[in-house]
């Protein structure tokens, strides 16, 4: 398979997207096939997103042809096997299964794109695989793919509907 001019292609070594080079951070567990929650490993594929989420009080941008939301206070993120909404985003104040919040003191979700990974969604087979803002340049995430702020911006605003994201192990 050929990536197109407007997929973003993601490798252990970086990203290219429109004809640019992105530094990225890859999970812990390197690029491959995921074995369950909590593995750290990137999963290989070709993928699509299904949304970029935004904290507005931080960040003002329009994304490409992709719809948007805002990140509100109470907004998570199920990651736990056993919660009948696995691998969903949710609103829920004092959600009795694991989550993640995804309105964070620091900046790594500011803004999100939420790919279709696992969907739908089975138990256990890894969940919340986002592109989001790196803690430091190329420090591993658990399992997402993370840019320095400006250039996932740059990548989420040229996004359009024959964009995808091929993650090559």
């Amino acid at each position: 398979m050929t990536p197109r001019f407007d997929d973003l292609v993601v490798t252990r070594w970086g990203a290219r997207f429109q004809g640019r080079g992105f530094p990225c951070a890859i999970g812990r567990g390197g690029i491959g096939q995921k074995r369950g929650e909590g593995d750290g490993i990137t999963p290989s594929g070709i993928f699509h997103i299904e949304q970029v989420l935004v904290r507005p009080d931080r960040m003002d941008f329009e994304a490409g042809d992709v719809p948007t939301g805002v990140i509100g206070l109470g907004d998570i993120w199920s990651d736990d096997p056993a919660d009948p909404d696995y691998n969903c985003g949710l609103t829920a104040f004092g959600h009795p299964y694991s989550h993640e919040a995804l309105r964070r003191a620091d900046p790594l979700y500011d803004a999100v794109a939420v790919l279709d990974y696992n969907r739908p969604a089975v138990a256990g087979a890894g969940s919340a695989i986002f592109l989001h803002i790196w803690r430091k340049p190329r420090h591993p995430t658990e399992g997402c793919v993370a840019f320095d702020r400006f250039d996932l911006v740059e990548i989420l605003s040229g996004w359009t509907d024959r964009s995808r994201v091929i993650i090559r192990g």
